[in-house]
């Protein structure tokens, strides 16, 4: 089983960028409705392709300078990379079959 890893400004470029496996984000925020609402199914995912993917949450109060480079403006915002490189992403709140869609594309 694979969990989430909590990511910060100094942790991205290694987790995500450097990662040799695809990367999901979800950045979020405490005081956000719709990432507690989208955050269990992110898990999920972290579970559901344990040997696949890496799943990662991005606290956007804590790590302005990553969300800022990203240039997200709405949470929840979920960035998928691969091979370092922003493929796709998700902004709000969206069922788990859409992400499965998108992960599963990556995943090819």
């Amino acid at each position: 089983m694979s969990e989430t890893i909590e990511l910060t400004d100094d942790t991205f470029e290694d987790e995500v960028l450097k990662s040799n496996k695809p990367v999901i984000v979800d950045f979020w925020a405490p005081w956000c409705s719709p990432c507690r609402l989208v955050s269990p199914v992110v898990e999920e995912l972290a579970t559901d392709y344990p040997d696949k993917l890496k799943v990662g949450k991005l606290n956007v109060d804590d790590n302005s300078k990553i969300a800022s480079q990203y240039g997200i403006m709405s949470i929840p915002s979920i960035l998928f990379f691969k091979d370092g490189k922003l493929v796709d992403q998700v902004i709000g709140a969206v069922p788990k079959s859409y992400l499965k869609e998108k992960v599963d594309k990556i995943l090819g």
